[in-house]
Order: C-alpha cells, then sequence, then structure tokens
C-alpha cells in the first residue's frame, strides 16, 4: 500500500517553462502604470535619457524588453561600454539595464550619455534605486543621471501579483481556485520573480502528487520555498 507523501521534498528550482515578456504578457496596475507610460510615449520623452527605478521583482526588465522591441534599440552590458557602443548610440537608441550595479563602467555611461544627448538618440537604463544612492565617482556623470527623467515602479501589489499569478497558471493550462491564489498573494514575497517561482513549484507538486493546487499544497511549498530561499530583510 502505497503511503501519501507528507509534503514536497526540496523541489528543483530551475524553472521549467520559458518566461514570456512580451506587450501581452505585462499585467498593468497602479505599480507600474507610470513605468509603462513612459515606455508609451516614446519617442515623445521629454528628456533622451530615462531610468526606470524599482525593487527588485518590480518588473523593470520586462518593460525595458518591450521598449527594446518597439524602439529597436541595442542592449549593452552595463560593466562594458564600449567605444563601439558610443557610436551606435548615434544613430541608435541604447538600453542599459541593471545600471546600479557596482562594477558599472562609470566613464563609459559618462560618454555614451553624452553621445546620446549630441546626437539626439535616446538611452534607457534599468536599476533599483535612484542614481543619488550609487556609488558614483565621477561628479560630471551623477549631474547627467539626475537629469535623466526618472519613473519608479513600486513593489509589486495584491492586484499585480495576483494577475500575473493568474496568467502564469493560465499560461501552463492549470485551473486554480482564485481564493488559492488570494492566499498565495498574501503569503509570498512580493516580487514578480518569486510568482514565476512559485507557480512553477506550485505545477510541479501538483503534477507529482496528482491533484490540484490547494491551499494547503500552497502552504507547504511556501514553507519549503521559504527555507530554501529565505527572504532579504
Amino acid at each position: 500500500m502505497m503511503q501519501r507523501r507528507e509534503g514536497p521534498r526540496q523541489l528543483p528550482l530551475d524553472l521549467a517553462h520559458g518566461e514570456a515578456r512580451t506587450r501581452d504578457d505585462l499585467v498593468v496596475t497602479e505599480a507600474n502604470e507610470q513605468a509603462l507610460a513612459l515606455v508609451d510615449r516614446w519617442p515623445q520623452w521629454i528628456s533622451p535619457v530615462a531610468l526606470l527605478a524599482g525593487p527588485p521583482g518590480s518588473g523593470k526588465s520586462h518593460l525595458a524588453e518591450i521598449w527594446l522591441g518597439e524602439s529597436g534599440a541595442v542592449s549593452v552590458p552595463a560593466d562594458s561600454i564600449t567605444t563601439e557602443t558610443v557610436e551606435t548610440a548615434r544613430c541608435q537608441p541604447i538600453l542599459v539595464d541593471n545600471a546600479d550595479r557596482a562594477d558599472l563602467d562609470q566613464r563609459g555611461l559618462f560618454h555614451l550619455i553624452n553621445a546620446v544627448k549630441q546626437s539626439h538618440s535616446y538611452l534607457l537604463m534599468t536599476a533599483r534605486s535612484y542614481p543619488s544612492s550609487w556609488d558614483i565617482r565621477i561628479p560630471d556623470l551623477l549631474s547627467r543621471l539626475r537629469a535623466a527623467q526618472i519613473v519608479e515602479i513600486s513593489e509589486p501589489d495584491d492586484m499585480l501579483l495576483t494577475g500575473v499569478l493568474m496568467k502564469l497558471f493560465a499560461d501552463r493550462q492549470v485551473v486554480v481556485d482564485p481564493h488559492v491564489v488570494q492566499y498565495v498573494t498574501r503569503r509570498m514575497e512580493r516580487s514578480l520573480s518569486t510568482a514565476r517561482l512559485v507557480v512553477d513549484l506550485l505545477d510541479r507538486a501538483a503534477l507529482e502528487r496528482k491533484s490540484k493546487i490547494t491551499r494547503a499544497l500552497a502552504g507547504e511549498v511556501l514553507v519549503e520555498l521559504e527555507r530554501s530561499h529565505p527572504r532579504q530583510e
């Protein structure tokens, strides 16, 4: 006689499904509507240099990828902004994701911003915080960053998290009771990346047990996730 499993055991944390980041996959609420408005206003920006600032998992990269597709921009790494990149910026929009990283190529970014302004091109950056909190060692670069148009993305609210969870389950053709989704929303870490991970773990746990996704199963998965990935305070 088979024994019932007590709960999910060290579920693998690699995502089994590819992540879609198109405009149709974006759930819009008050938390990100201003950032989307910035993307939609391009190329009628009030400044050629713009920054999307928000906490990890708030959807900055998703919005940046939407802009990348609509603008035909070139994505360049923040730690290596070459002379070739600066020349490209004179005729093509540029995206720099995670611009507040510790190894930011500050001199390269300084020249990049100058080239964008001189050539009437466009630069979109993403970061977790405002430039005033970055470790900028070039005063002229800090001045240029402060002159950029900055739009803040708030931490995902309940409506956004619920919408994302529902969409992720629907993408997998998994039917989940709305009360279970609300239960997960109230207890999970407030980030879109965590939402994707939770959906993946719940889907696989349900398949493993050949059961529906219930509140009990959701509670077990969330506890296991908290143990393996404790929240950073």
